[in-house]
């Protein structure tokens, strides 16, 4: 990490890198003095022909978060190795405000992780929450992002499909 302290007028800037090499251009970044760098980073497992294997990669691919003095240090950062430019917006370079990237920094403690969901299309579960705790069903589609699930249960003799939250149910055994 660098050990020069940031001046007073240093800002948080959005940086534009060479897709997939985020990292690179984090550590080019970090190695200057008057620079700080965030870079969220997203863990997901992902199911290969060796098995389960946990990837990592940028939360926003292509782009990390730079703060500094742009009157001394624009043209170190701008040619960094795997530094593209920066985010601009009429010709001006975009600042994003301290409060967001503290909100940034706080919900993702550098490294965010998704987990696989636990169930699957087919498996049969249990409502765990709510006016339906306790009823059986079959998940019959899990949705994108993984937090909610379509299920078919057994209500009065009829089959309901429903949506409900993942985190509602349990499987059942």
């Amino acid at each position: 990490m660098n050990e020069t302290p940031l001046t007073l007028s240093a800002v948080w800037y959005c940086v534009r890198t060479q897709t997939k090499r985020e990292h690179i251009a984090a550590g080019q970044l970090e190695r200057l003095a008057g620079i700080e760098v965030f870079c969220p980073r997203i863990r997901f497992q992902r199911n290969t022909k060796r098995g389960k294997v946990w990837f990592e990669e940028a939360l926003f691919p292509g782009y990390l978060f730079a703060r500094f003095d742009m009157s001394t240090m624009l043209r170190a950062v701008s040619s960094a190795y795997g530094v593209r430019g920066l985010v601009r917006f009429a010709g001006e370079c975009a600042q994003v405000p301290d409060f967001v990237m503290s909100t940034l920094r706080s919900a993702a403690d550098g490294v965010v992780v998704i987990k696989e969901p636990t169930l699957k299309t087919g498996d049969k579960a249990m409502i765990s929450e709510g006016a339906m705790r306790g009823l059986r069903a079959v998940v019959t589609q899990v949705l994108p992002g993984g937090e909610r699930v379509k299920i078919l249960m057994d209500l009065m003799g009829t089959a309901v499909e429903a949506e409900v939250p993942m985190d509602a149910l349990e499987p059942a055994a």
